[in-house]
């Protein structure tokens, strides 16, 4: 199963490659065809394929490939924290599956196509973080399905009400309500969105969903389920002629709101896990944030937020798979119970200290820059309230960076703990992943903002 995992995730990567290095300048659309019993004659289920699906396909499909070879050796008895390779059908099924959704939710043409594949990332979420199958286990993905579940229900709601006030699923065809009705649809996919990205209220479920294996775990957090909210505010705010303005003004307070809630949960963590999935959240009230700001009118926002969503996913990626070697080598991630990491484990090490210094948004890594944009965005609205959000993010960024820095400390330098004392770093296949996003948490911005301004340009703004 791994390899015909891993052969289906390199065709998916290596496809993506073709795609955006030879038509990222063009929209590759392909209609399959409708159902007979729907009034409307527009085609129901297709491809479509545009600049923003390209940016989405890209951090998908090489993270999933990425996690996949990872996971050939960390899902084995060899793993200390947990020394099983029972159910790895099933593990792999799931995985290639939930990269499948998400290639099938960011190349849906219409609302009706999205929504399917939407529904399939949390059945995929709720396989994985279930995988263990002990109490805390099940308990968290049931949490998981329930909320994530009841944010899709707003999804349906809302396509319902363009179908039925349009006849129509297209993206566009929000466009088309009255202005009243027009929000109320906005509204639903917001809320809608909110869910499955972990925002302020319903980010509960993501934390918890840390009793999934480490590997699924980064691909949750990196590259699928929570990237799928960022997803729909993006494709919804590059449909749409105008954005309501006060809906963009409450997205923008959830976000700051949900960056700071998700900060103090930072200081009271001693599980490496719940602190990058805490880290997650936060991460993505910034591109909430920008997204907000880009509906309010500011391009460079905009840029910063896509940008974000794409730095994120590597440096979260990296992050996880670092932690996942870590446990793999000592059979914790408890931050109490390591010390003196680096002199055993150098390669995790530096890879943590990396994934740290990028998520932090510290020079030269990615995520520098596209906080740089959102925070500079915000100041350039010339306002009270955008300097309020410039100041607000900025004191965030450093407050974060400080306890990152802290964990860091405490993890790696030092006399070895009893775990870590006879640690050492993982085979050649789960540093092989890792290295790779080192590096592109250095990179990616070169060939993903040249996909961004485009597309920005194609809006008009």
């Amino acid at each position: 199963m791994f390899l015909l995992a891993l052969l289906i995730a390199g065709a998916a990567m290596l496809g993506t490659l073709v795609i955006v290095m030879t038509k990222f300048n063009t929209v590759l659309s392909y209609s399959l065809g409708t159902v007979p019993w729907l009034a409307s004659k527009e085609p129901l289920f297709g491809i479509q394929i545009d600049r923003l699906s390209c940016l989405m396909l890209l951090v998908i499909t090489i993270v999933g490939f990425l996690v996949i070879l990872y996971s050939g050796k960390y899902m084995s008895r060899y793993n200390r924290e947990h020394p099983s390779d029972d159910g790895q059908g099933r593990y792999y099924f799931y995985m290639v599956l939930f990269i499948a959704a998400m290639v099938g939710l960011v190349i849906s043409p219409n609302f009706f196509q999205l929504f399917i594949f939407w529904e399939l990332t949390t059945l995929c979420s709720w396989g994985l973080i279930a995988f263990y199958g002990d109490a805390n286990a099940l308990r968290s993905a049931y949490k998981a399905l329930l909320i994530t579940h009841a944010g899709g229900l707003f999804l349906a709601a809302a396509i319902i009400i363009i179908f039925v006030y349009t006849g129509s699923f297209a993206f566009s065809a929000i466009n088309r309500l009255s202005p009243a009705t027009q929000k109320v649809a906005v509204i639903f996919l917001v809320i809608a969105a909110l869910a499955k990205a972990a925002q302020v209220p319903f980010f509960t479920w993501l934390p918890t969903a840390m009793a999934a294996p480490t590997p699924a775990s980064a691909y949750l957090h990196a590259a699928a389920m929570v990237k799928a909210g960022i997803y729909l505010v993006a494709r919804l705010l590059i449909s749409m002629d105008a954005f309501p303005r006060d809906i963009g003004l409450l997205l923008g307070g959830v976000a700051v709101a949900t960056m700071y809630t998700a900060l103090f949960f930072y200081f009271v963590q001693d599980d490496l896990k719940r602190l990058l999935a805490f880290s997650t959240i936060a991460n993505l009230g910034y591109m909430l944030l920008g997204l907000a700001m880009g509906a309010l009118g500011s391009t460079l926002a905009l840029r910063g937020a896509l940008l974000h969503l794409v730095g994120h996913s590597f440096t979260k990626g990296l992050l996880f798979l670092a932690v996942g070697g870590i446990s793999y080598a000592t059979g914790t991630h408890k931050i109490s119970a390591l010390n003196g990491l680096g002199k055993k484990m150098p390669l995790m090490s530096l890879a943590f200290v990396f994934g740290a210094l990028a998520i932090s948004g510290v020079p030269p890594f990615n995520m520098f820059w596209s906080k740089f944009f959102i925070i500079a965005a915000a100041f350039q609205l010339h306002s009270g309230w955008g300097w309020a959000l410039g100041l607000l993010a900025l004191a965030e960024s450093v407050a974060g960076f400080a306890w990152f820095l802290h964990v860091v400390h405490k993890i790696i330098f030092g006399t070895a703990s009893t775990v870590a004392a006879d640690a050492h770093d993982p085979p050649l296949s789960m540093t092989i992943p890792v290295l790779t996003l080192t590096g592109l948490t250095l990179l990616s911005t070169v060939f993903a903002l040249p996909i961004i301004d485009r597309l920005v340009r194609g809006l008009g703004r």
